[in-house]
């Protein structure tokens, strides 16, 4: 989390939709063997915790549920030129969205599994526009049994949220206008609809 405070937001909500938004995060965690990462698709339960799944091969899959774990959820970012703020004398930054998550982890059953890959599925085929949607029953039981017997899911309570929306609320208005045209013009589109709806 950046250190400054102006870049946090307590807007729960907005985190919500975040997650639901990426779907998509890195999983940290401390094994026998050092520190680990997994990346994975998140979703969020909606009331104070996160649900993944991890191959059973991989490196946290053993260990990940024997203490605390950290996600990382990244949005948007782009490199800032000093070249587009009005006055000279600025230096280079990079502006970014990011929110770290972090908790204990705890195995999920079977069922739960089944429900979060579902729930992945569902959300995932909701955003492709043309096409029947793939769901479960496309798989042949055999097929999805060993898939299922494969892969582990967890559940991380998060007991500390750490945002970090870097969008130049440090900067004046003009500044953060400037800022967010040239983003624009860049192709960082989603960066540049942040600044405008956030920093104010």
């Amino acid at each position: 989390m950046h250190p400054n405070p102006v870049f946090r937001s307590d807007d729960r909500a907005l985190l919500e939709s975040l997650i639901d938004e990426i779907g998509f995060g890195m999983i940290f965690a401390q094994t026998p063997d050092g520190p680990r990462v997994a990346h994975v698709p998140i979703v969020s339960t909606g009331d104070g915790a996160i649900r993944f799944h991890l191959s059973n091969g991989n490196a946290l899959a053993k260990h990940i549920a024997s203490g605390p774990a950290l996600a990382v959820i990244n949005g948007p970012d782009a490199y800032v030129s000093p070249r587009w703020y009005p006055a000279k004398g600025a230096v280079p930054t990079w502006n970014y969205v990011t929110l770290e998550l972090e908790g204990p982890v705890r195995r999920m059953e079977s069922e739960g599994l089944e429900a979060l890959l579902e729930a992945i599925a569902e959300r995932e085929e909701g955003r492709i526009a043309e096409g029947e949607a793939y769901t479960s029953a496309d798989v042949p039981p055999e097929h999805w049994s060993k898939l299922i017997r494969a892969i582990t899911g967890f559940e991380l309570e998060v007991r500390a949220w750490r945002p970090t929306f870097k969008l130049s609320q440090n900067k004046s208005v003009e500044e953060r206008s400037a800022v967010a045209d040239a983003l624009e013009a860049q192709g960082s589109l989603a960066l540049a609809s942040l600044m405008r709806g956030l920093a104010k």
